[in-house]
């Protein structure tokens, strides 16, 4: 037996040793050994009986709880077991709050300590009652911008002319007295109230070097537009063509990409902290970062389909129906697709002490022009059949070039002209990723009858496959 998340192990008993008590209560629960050694070794206590006696209403005192204290023997040696359960409420000794990790007891501070009593009470940040905001503090512009984007969704949102019955309506009122998610959403001065609530954007010429800082500050709905515009005017690139007489401009980083992940990390943030977001520009990458606490994923599960738990529910819900979200946990993935479609690397998600960072690679990838012989086989047993073959070279300048939409879909129907073949052998054809093929091209083509499955009346089976359908 050994020192762990639930077992501590002391030679004798001081009065201090209740913060072990605190720390047990505050998290799972665990046993307070007096009488072994650091080793978990038996050594034996004096006056054994007085213990037993003194310390269940001594802890009781301190801590407002009652424990089990066992007396046990081993070895002809007296020891005590003092159990401790988990409480549903938080335990503190003389006002402090102590917390259990692995074999190390703390004491819990400043925003910790927060989000700890929050969590304890079944409160969440953006649910807490901020006392001195009131109706006057509410933007009657942000209010009427709202209406009139949530109108798809809440149809009946748009004849609502009561700011409180509104407000309540989104669940943000509470005994008459706002949230706090009310503040961050609909104030006019929301860091009078949440200072941490705005987002910082940097130039950097390296990692410690600074060019130039923007701060982005007003409520979460009027921080999205505001973040987006001086990100698309002062700080990033744009590819410049024309169509026709009309000219198109479009940004380094995929536009759709950039706000998705802003308003990930508005919604999943944690603002009991201090910290804002950050948006960090450097000439060859763009990162995003925000204090998070990832809610039951990985953060490798934010690159696969994953279930949508917002960490700011009443935020993200608001976000909802104002239609900048959707609530199936697909936002990471459509990132994903946004930057590979442009002929981007998959931006990487990377979660380091606390904060989740998403960072975007400006650099195209390039491919390279020699293609093996290998990898067009497949492809050349399908076309041969109708006197045609490709070689690397042929490959290689198809690739150079980005495909319109149509272009793609020619190519897709092309592959499959002969054969069944599978999402994976498509992507590998016309170098895209396998997810952007399926959720943007394979349903559009078999909608049009210009592809066909494999397993038609599965459309979900594991082998499924894809072929051309013949014209009569």
């Amino acid at each position: 037996m050994k020192e762990d998340q639930h077992i501590e192990f002391k030679e004798s008993w001081h009065d201090e040793y209740t913060r072990y008590v605190s720390a047990f209560c505050n998290t799972q629960g665990g046993v307070l050994y007096i009488g072994l050694n650091d080793n978990g070794t038996v050594v034996g206590i004096e006056h054994p009986e007085k213990l037993i006696e003194k310390l269940p209403n001594f802890i009781a005192q301190k801590t407002g709880i009652m424990p089990l204290v066992h007396l046990k023997e081993s070895n002809g040696k007296e020891y005590l077991e003092i159990e401790v359960q988990p409480s549903a409420m938080p335990i503190s000794v003389h006002g402090r709050y102590y917390t259990r990790s692995g074999s190390v007891t703390s004491e819990l501070q400043g925003n910790q300590l927060n989000m700890f009593l929050a969590a304890k009470m079944g409160l969440t940040w953006e649910s807490v009652v901020e006392e001195d905001f009131s109706l006057d503090d509410i933007d009657i512009e942000t209010v009427e911008r709202f209406k009139l984007l949530a109108k798809d969704r809440v149809p009946s949102i748009e004849q609502e002319t009561d700011i409180l019955a509104l407000m309540k309506r989104l669940n943000l009122v509470v005994g008459g007295r706002f949230k706090r998610a009310a503040v961050v959403l609909f104030g006019k001065n929301v860091q009078k109230y949440v200072l941490q609530a705005r987002i910082k954007i940097g130039k950097f010429l390296s990692e410690t070097e600074v060019l130039t800082t923007d701060i982005i500050e007003g409520n979460l709905i009027q921080q999205v537009d505001r973040a987006l515009d001086i990100l698309r005017t002062k700080y990033l690139l744009s590819y410049i063509s024309y169509e026709g007489i009309h000219r198109r401009e479009k940004l380094v980083y995929p536009y759709e990409a950039l706000r998705e992940a802003l308003l990930n990390s508005i919604i999943h943030r944690e603002y009991f902290v201090s910290s804002e977001i950050q948006i960090r520009i450097y000439d060859d990458k763009l990162v995003m970062g925000n204090e998070a606490r990832l809610q039951d994923i990985t953060v490798e599960d934010l690159s696969r389909p994953h279930p949508s738990r917002p960490h700011n529910k009443l935020i993200a819900d608001v976000f909802y129906k104002a239609g900048f979200i959707e609530s199936w946990g697909r936002g990471t993935q459509r990132i994903i697709d946004n930057c590979v479609a442009e002929g981007l690397s998959a931006p990487v998600y990377e979660y380091k002490m606390g904060f989740l960072y998403l960072t975007f690679m400006s650099k195209q990838i390039v491919e390279s022009p020699y293609v093996a012989d290998e990898t067009l086989r497949p492809l050349n047993e399908t076309l041969r059949p109708l006197g045609e073959t490709l070689r690397p070279s042929d490959m290689a300048s198809k690739r150079v070039r980005r495909m319109s939409k149509a272009e793609m879909m020619d190519s897709i129907v092309a592959c499959c002209l002969n054969a069944y073949l599978t999402i994976e052998e498509i992507a590998s054809f016309v170098n895209r990723n396998p997810a952007y093929i399926k959720n943007e091209f394979i349903p559009l083509l078999l909608s049009t009858g210009r592809l066909t499955r494999l397993y038609p009346n599965t459309p979900n089976h594991p082998k499924q496959a894809y072929k051309t359908k013949k014209e009569k």
